[in-house]
């Protein structure tokens, strides 16, 4: 049986793995700008309380935002996580709309203890990603015919993690991951003539490859008071550094009358991330309800994108949410659902013409359903968020997403009497 399950775990991380490499969750034209659209950490449970994690502490999920809270799994289990999402976004920007749909992989993930006062977790989680094609027809005039500009990209950065928790003492225990961070994003500048062969049409290919690492400390302190009361400070840290990085800028300039001249040229571009900080709160009562509230900042006005220090704006999160269960002595089915409910707002690092582009905000809810005659639960959430462009001319955006994880929850560390 155990032999089944290994296997049956090992397929799925295959499986998530090769999503994970394969496909963009986003067709949003902010992602022209820095590394995309920035992954928020957070497995189900997570994503469907706003995104709160930091102060979270969770026996059931994995919790690789703060690599402290790997030490709340029991000694004799093993946790294997995955998710992935579905999602719908409408654009608009005051006068024409659009509608884009996309799947995406979120993360897969697994834990176990290692020791009486240690655990160990590794995974696959996203850090960016980018996907947008958008255009802009200029009319012709009597110097100029009619062009299309054409601005397309895809790809994206993931991260492969190894992480440990340390219960330092009763009540506090202290993590870290580290990472090795990949990836490439490619975008596409073209300029086409369409009626004229006098002019030179124009293509501008960049491809930027990161090959790097990345650090995440964790810190979690649980003060608990009164029997059935219990609350948990979290603190997670990680470091701003520079990337290992090349870039290759391929052009292409002519028509089909002159013919075409092309070039390529390899680059290493200075490119960072910020270091970031976060702080959370969670007040447990009686392991039945469950509130949360978390602060994240990260300084990207510090960090270099293609040798531009000043292309992106400092970024901030502030996520509130909850969890209920009705009893966990029940013996109905429904008295072990968890119900969960939050919210959230953010400011995006996207910066056009040297101004902040968007603000964001977001609600979200989902249940927590434990399958039958097992310790899994299959975690639903809902997700609203709009993104508002911060002048007029900016683009709005207003998505639905579902998300859906699996959380294998096993004894496999147990003796087995023989009698």
């Amino acid at each position: 049986m155990i032999k089944h399950k290994q296997t049956l775990l090992l397929l799925l991380l295959t499986m998530f793995a090769g999503v994970a490499s394969a496909q963009n969750n986003t067709n949003s034209p902010y992602t022209r700008y820095g590394y995309g659209q920035l992954a928020d950490p957070g497995s189900a449970n997570s994503k469907a309380m706003g995104g709160v994690a930091y102060g979270l502490r969770d026996k059931n999920h994995v919790n690789f935002a703060n690599p402290a809270a790997y030490t709340a799994v029991d000694s004799l289990t093993f946790i294997f996580d995955g998710g992935v999402s579905l999602q719908n976004t409408n654009f608009s920007n005051g006068t024409l709309k659009q509608n884009a749909k996309n799947s995406s992989f979120d993360y897969v993930t697994m834990m176990f203890r290692a020791s009486k006062w240690a655990a160990v977790s590794l995974g696959v989680i996203p850090y960016s990603n980018v996907g947008y094609n958008v255009g802009k027809t200029t009319e012709a005039t009597d110097n100029v015919p009619e062009n299309v500009l054409t601005y397309s990209g895809e790809g994206g950065l993931h991260q492969v993690y190894l992480g440990a928790g340390f219960k330092i003492i009763k009540n506090l225990s202290l993590g870290a991951n580290i990472s090795y961070l990949w990836g490439d994003i490619d975008r596409v500048l073209t300029e086409n003539f369409t009626s004229d062969t006098q002019f030179y049409n124009f293509v501008k290919s960049t491809n930027v490859s990161v090959k790097s690492y990345k650090l995440d400390f964790g810190a979690q302190y649980t003060l608990e008071f009164a029997k059935k009361h219990a609350l948990t400070l979290g603190a997670v840290f990680s470091p701003g550094h520079d990337l290992s990085n090349v870039s290759t800028v391929y052009t292409q300039l002519g028509n089909t009358t002159d013919g075409y001249t092309t070039s390529t040229k390899d680059t290493v571009v200075a490119c960072s991330i910020p270091t970031t900080w976060g702080f959370g709160a969670t007040y447990v009562y009686d392991n039945r309800l469950t509130v949360g509230l978390d602060a994240m900042f990260q300084n990207w006005a510090d960090a270099s994108y293609m040798g531009d220090s000043e292309a992106l704006c400092k970024r901030g999160r502030i996520s509130l949410g909850a969890e209920y269960m009705h009893n966990p002595m029940a013996r109905n089915y429904l008295g072990h659902v968890k119900y969960r409910l939050g919210a959230f707002y953010s400011r995006p690092y996207y910066k056009i013409d040297g101004e902040r582009a968007a603000d964001e905000f977001g609600i979200t809810a989902g249940l927590g359903l434990p399958i039958p005659r097992t310790r899994s639960i299959v975690s639903l959430s809902a997700q609203y968020v709009q993104t508002q462009g911060k002048k007029e001319s900016f683009l709005d955006e207003k998505t639905f997403r579902v998300c859906v994880g699996i959380t294998f929850n096993e004894r496999w560390f147990f003796k087995r009497k023989v009698q």
